[in-house]
């Protein structure tokens, strides 16, 4: 009688065995102990959840061919840094910090490390660092970026400080099958005003899983930008949690531009009246390129606002995927929420899906949600090439003015000028 062999076990770690966490932790042996034991926590979750399967809602629409844990390596600092992490502002190449950090502007505002906000300021950090669960279906890589988070940027601005000019954070990775683990960490105190910038950048395909954490105060004023250009090869998760208080202002915008295939999770919750988010995102998907976004906005209090505005430009065979939830508690009334996802469509062999949707459990509200796909208007088209435009160059402007409704919401002028430099770029490739 022949023998029936036991299934063979799913390998759930990949990559990021027991062993490779624990090189990681003898890295971070001098961190708190509160840390060091949160982040064991946080691998035992990551090694025993499974791997997202295609029957996951979260998951709708998602390509799981190239969805994997194994070929990587835990990036580690090389001599030579590469250009994308070179720059004003706190600088990360592989995990680690290079070079000193910045000089913080003055009236107790605090720009550095993780790794030295760990030790010098461990309760502000135990109290704001990863403290919201991951409701977006990554609960697996929500916890292996825990796990495996190195080193990333702080910043905190005290009560009634205003900063001008914007803190600058780079996050770099060499080395192909380079993994990293990018994480910013923003909090305002009461009346503060800061602008925070993001860049992300690789120059060979790896693994990205970072995260950011956006505390903000009451009546405080924050606008954070992040502008994702991994290299092409490179396969990226992003998780984004935003706070915000009584009578806060908050402005997320999240330039997607890099790797082969990126997931991007924002989690918005509005705890106090007043509290108002808002939500943008631009995408220019090439090639290729598969774009998943994710989004919740949830209106805890009464006297809330939130508005989001995704808009992607989709080219040749690239893919984007847009969920997004407003969820509104019961006595959040007089919740007023806005969602739209735009899709401009360059290419027949493109595709986009949107999955709005509305969770109200509160009688006086007011809340919209839409989404809409279409090509570039051929009347324009036709109106530019007649002008002696040529056609590479007529859909770029054209693309130029479907964006600058988002662009246009940035108030510092070098900042829009860059965003839009970086995707002008794209088109020059």
């Amino acid at each position: 009688m022949s023998q029936v062999s036991a299934p063979t076990s799913v390998n759930l770690t990949g990559s990021f065995t027991p062993e490779a966490f624990e090189a990681h932790l003898a890295r971070v042996k001098h961190l708190p102990a509160w840390w060091l034991d949160r982040k064991r926590a946080a691998y035992a979750r990551f090694a025993s959840l499974p791997m997202p399967k295609r029957t996951d809602e979260g998951w709708r629409f998602s390509n799981f061919a190239a969805l994997t844990l194994d070929g990587f390596q835990v990036g580690r600092v090389v001599p030579d840094e590469p250009s994308s992490v070179r720059g004003p502002g706190l600088a990360f190449l592989n995990n680690a910090a290079t070079g000193a950090a910045p000089a913080a502007p003055a009236q107790g505002v605090i720009f550095d490390t993780l790794q030295h906000a760990l030790l010098q300021h461990g309760d502000l950090i135990k109290a704001h660092l990863l403290t919201q669960p991951s409701k977006l279906g990554s609960g697996k890589f929500a916890a292996l970026h825990e796990a495996f988070l190195e080193d990333g940027a702080f910043v905190f601005v005290p009560k009634g400080v205003e900063v001008a000019e914007p803190f600058i954070v780079r996050h770099g990775a060499t080395g192909a099958g380079t993994a990293v683990f990018p994480h910013t960490l923003v909090v305002l105190d009461e009346g503060a005003k800061a602008t925070v910038v993001d860049f992300f950048a690789s120059d060979a395909g790896g693994f990205a899983c970072g995260g950011n954490d956006l505390h903000a105060s009451h009546a405080a004023s924050l606008t954070y930008i992040a502008v994702q250009d991994w290299h092409r090869d490179t396969l990226s998760f992003q998780f984004n949690a935003i706070t915000a208080k009584r009578d806060t202002q908050v402005k997320s915008l999240n330039l997607h531009l890099g790797a082969r295939q990126a997931r991007h999770e924002s989690y918005s919750q509005l705890q106090a009246p007043g509290a108002h988010s808002e939500m943008l995102a631009l995408t220019v998907a090439q090639g290729a390129q598969e774009f998943d976004q994710r989004t919740l906005q949830i209106h805890q209090a009464p006297h809330t606002s939130s508005n989001l505005l995704y808009k992607n430009a989709l080219l040749d065979t690239a893919k984007t995927i847009f969920s997004g939830l407003i969820v509104v508690d019961p006595d959040a009334q007089k919740t007023d929420a806005y969602q739209s996802n735009r899709n401009l469509m360059l290419s027949d062999e493109a595709e986009a899906h949107s999955l709005p949707g509305l969770e109200i459990q509160a009688n006086d509200v007011r809340c919209t949600h839409g989404a809409t796909s279409a090509r570039v208007d051929a009347e324009q088209e036709f109106y530019l090439e007649a002008r002696g435009i040529k056609p590479a160059q007529a859909r770029e402007l054209l693309v130029f003015g479907f964006f600058e409704e988002v662009l246009g919401k940035i108030e510092n002028q070098d900042l829009h000028d860059n965003l839009a430099a970086v995707i002008r770029s794209k088109f020059k490739k």
